[in-house]
């Protein structure tokens, strides 16, 4: 569980803020969205090596320019 202090005069839009910051980090919704259904360790492999290849890419190309 993900806890966020409100500081002394801090504002809620501000403490919201760093609570969905924290949230994003701990990759806690993405967590929650993978475990919704199964995916067989093959398709995760493949699905990481995409996602390599893509990386390798971008960077290539940002390299590039």
């Amino acid at each position: 569980m993900i806890k966020v202090e409100v500081k002394p005069n801090e504002s809620i839009d501000r403490a919201l803020k760093r609570y969905k910051r924290k949230r994003k980090m701990v990759k806690l919704v993405q967590e929650l969205r993978d475990r919704q259904s199964y995916t067989k360790p093959s398709e995760q492999r493949r699905e990481e090596i995409k996602k390599a290849q893509y990386r390798e890419q971008y960077l290539l190309s940002q390299e590039s320019q």
